[in-house]
């Protein structure tokens, strides 16, 4: 049992099949008309099952049923659209401040036994002196490495 259902109107149709003789546009947006034609349950529509525009079309049943379900959620020009991707923006585990007293610690003498300073011993004096909670020694690499300073 199909929860969304294509049922498309007389001027959704029309739209449709011009669209998709025309010839003019993405090859993406050829595919998802022609997909929604055969989906089309009305009276005046194929009624075609999921499988048979999958085979068709040469698409995943899974695509076929994302595009019917859109289309019922969204709307039509949402269906013959691609969505648009948003990037997410990654979290600043460091801000300026804190990045400032790393610098400041990875310049500074090395512990006593040691002749420098590594990313490890950097990440773990930097959580001893209570800047952090807890970091990583790749987080304390990707900083140094932003403002070009060598532990070498």
């Amino acid at each position: 049992m199909k929860k969304y259902i294509v049922r498309l109107s007389a001027e959704e149709r029309e739209q449709l099949l011009k669209l998709a003789s025309s010839g003019r546009g993405p090859a993406h947006m050829f595919t998802r008309a022609r997909i929604l034609l055969k989906a089309d349950q009305s009276d005046d529509g194929p009624a075609w099952s999921d499988e048979r525009i999958s085979e068709a079309f040469d698409v995943t049943i899974l695509t076929v049923q994302r595009l019917r379900r859109q289309l019922v959620e969204e709307g039509l020009e949402a269906a013959l659209s691609r969505r648009e991707y948003h990037l997410k923006a990654p979290r600043r585990k460091i801000d300026g401040d804190l990045e400032a007293h790393l610098i400041a610690l990875a310049c500074s003498q090395a512990p006593e036994g040691r002749s420098r300073w590594t990313l490890r011993l950097l990440a773990d004096s930097f959580v001893e002196l209570g800047f952090v909670d807890r970091i990583s020694r790749e987080t304390v690499r990707r900083t140094l490495k932003k403002t070009k300073l060598s532990l070498g």
